[in-house]
């Protein structure tokens, strides 16, 4: 069930914005960052990704009320990323992104990082050589 936030009232009605859509444009502000490797969303959200279907919300949690939100991610990191760095940069561009996009007043980012992502080397395959002869 989707709940409805941001219950203002304008002059022709109402305008509300779903949670899921909050997720989702916190989750896209997040990966925007460098050295962000992906969102981690636990097993239903990365069995969805194996059927093909892309969540854009993986690795979010909003807590929204009538006029702000509270976000929680999910990240993992890219090796050789400065770890603080990383998060600073992801609570700036999601509370600037969600703010700008839906003027909800954001009061929290809580930025969680639940792995490294270590880049796999790729082997190469040894040859080996023949004696040399003089």
């Amino acid at each position: 069930m989707t709940e409805f936030v941001n219950n203002e009232k304008v002059k022709y009605g109402t305008v509300k914005i779903a949670n899921e859509v909050v997720a989702i444009i916190a989750g896209l502000a997040a990966t925007e960052i460098e050295g962000v490797a992906g969102m981690s969303g636990g097993m239903t959200a990365d069995f969805t990704e194996m059927l093909g279907m892309k969540n854009l919300s993986k690795g979010v949690k909003v807590e929204v009320g009538e006029k702000e939100t509270a976000i929680d991610v999910f990240i993992i990191v890219e090796y050789g990323h400065k770890i603080s760095e990383v998060a600073n940069l992801i609570q700036k561009n999601i509370k600037d992104t969600v703010e700008t996009m839906t003027g909800l007043n954001v009061i929290e980012v809580n930025v969680n990082v639940q792995g490294v992502n270590i880049p796999k080397e790729p082997r190469e395959p040894k040859i080996e050589e023949e004696p040399r002869v003089k």
